[in-house]
């Protein structure tokens, strides 16, 4: 039987999603690639993040607030479903500075942003004695932090896992090593695959991360994505000393402390540098010194899906209708929205979000170059 959905990309942005229509009633098929594939998820930081998204667009944090607050519950119903303990801790995060203007300039930004979400961004600055209270190990050059009560941080494999197994419960095909060339529309879309497996549905949704360049295109979209490395280093278990996230550092629930990342343009390339490696063991050291005496067990690099502005790509095909691109480079954050919200989009319910603002319409007529230079302030 063809299935309503057939959903291109099987890492957390196509499972989320499919999760979600299929507890809407609706049938999806997951088509997943090869090994060869470049996977964000598996390589992911594993923060659900909120503060410091969408300063000068607002539209963005709320969002992206929207789905940090819909994720203790999305989390539950997991767990409860699957019986997989995806790690959840959202107790807040940190961003840690090493300048007093630094501080003082993300503070005038979180203000800001803060008017411009009614008052609905609860953050607090602690001077460096202040953080010390919390995080006893913090080094002294250390200044002082931001703490945002929103913040978080998760497994990311569990929540693949997770979100795979859910799929597969709720009665979703998975197929995994499918390799899709092309895509085409007569009465319904027909999938075809590198292994002759041909897949027909009622509608696609292209969540395939990069791979999405290529057939973005096949499908009418411009899908203007790009690779960004990002490098990350694990160490040894370690007796817990870190209490929260933040951007430099996270201690999982088995111990180790994950260290990362780095943001580089380097095209596919997501080999890891002995110089992006040393930086980011220095900002760790210098956040927390006691892991100067820790030993590395571990590193690797991932390519992150990025738009030229940032901001994730939600866009129905104006040459092939019911083809959707659902792309974005905060999967594990905006998981819980791509569950619980996104599916009413596709379906065109009243109760739909309104996600044009995040549109391919924003790209039209606007250089890349302007929109990357955008997108990185």
């Amino acid at each position: 039987m063809s299935p309503d959905y057939a959903v291109i990309g099987g890492g957390a942005v196509g499972l989320a999603v499919a999760w979600g229509l299929l507890k809407r009633g609706k049938t999806v098929t997951v088509i997943d690639g090869g090994d060869g594939a470049h996977r964000a998820t598996r390589g992911n930081f594993g923060l659900i993040w909120l503060q410091g998204k969408g300063i000068g667009k607002t539209d963005y944090a709320r969002w992206s607030q929207r789905s940090v607050l819909a994720w203790q519950s999305f989390c539950a119903e997991l767990t409860e479903a699957t019986g997989i303990d995806v790690g959840l801790e959202q107790k807040g995060g940190y961003k840690l500075f090493f300048d007093d203007a630094s501080l003082a300039k993300t503070v005038n930004d979180y203000e800001a942003l803060k008017m411009e979400l009614g008052g609905n961004y609860p953050f607090e600055v602690l001077s460096h004695n202040e953080l010390r209270m919390e995080e006893p190990e913090i080094g002294p050059k250390v200044v002082g932090a931001i703490l945002h009560h929103q913040d978080g941080h998760v497994n990311p494999l569990k929540l693949l896992k997770a979100l795979a197994q859910a799929v597969r419960m709720r009665g979703g095909r998975v197929l995994t090593g499918k390799i899709v060339q092309c895509v085409e529309k007569r009465d319904r879309f027909e999938i075809h695959c590198s292994d002759t497996t041909q897949i027909i549905a009622d509608k696609v949704v292209l969540a395939a991360g990069l791979g999405a360049a290529d057939l973005g295109v096949q499908l009418g979209f411009m899908a203007p994505i790009r690779p960004q490395r990002g490098q990350l280093l694990v160490t040894e278990k370690l007796p817990k000393f870190i209490r929260r996230p933040s951007l430099i550092t996270r201690q999982v629930e088995e111990g180790g402390v994950q260290i990362g990342a780095t943001n580089e343009e380097v095209g596919y390339n997501d080999q890891v540098t002995t110089a992006g490696l040393a930086r980011l063991a220095s900002q760790a050291v210098a956040a927390y010194p006691i892991l100067g005496k820790a030993q590395l067990v571990r590193s690797w690099g991932a390519l992150r899906v990025m738009s030229p502005d940032g901001l994730p790509i939600y866009q129905e095909s104006k040459v092939m209708p019911g083809a959707f691109m659902v792309t974005c480079h905060s999967g594990i954050t905006l998981a819980a929205a791509h569950t619980e919200f996104l599916p009413d989009w596709l379906e065109g319910s009243a109760r739909a979000p309104d996600l044009s603002m995040f549109s391919e319409k924003r790209f039209e007529n606007v250089s890349i170059e302007k929109l990357i230079e955008a997108g990185a302030h």
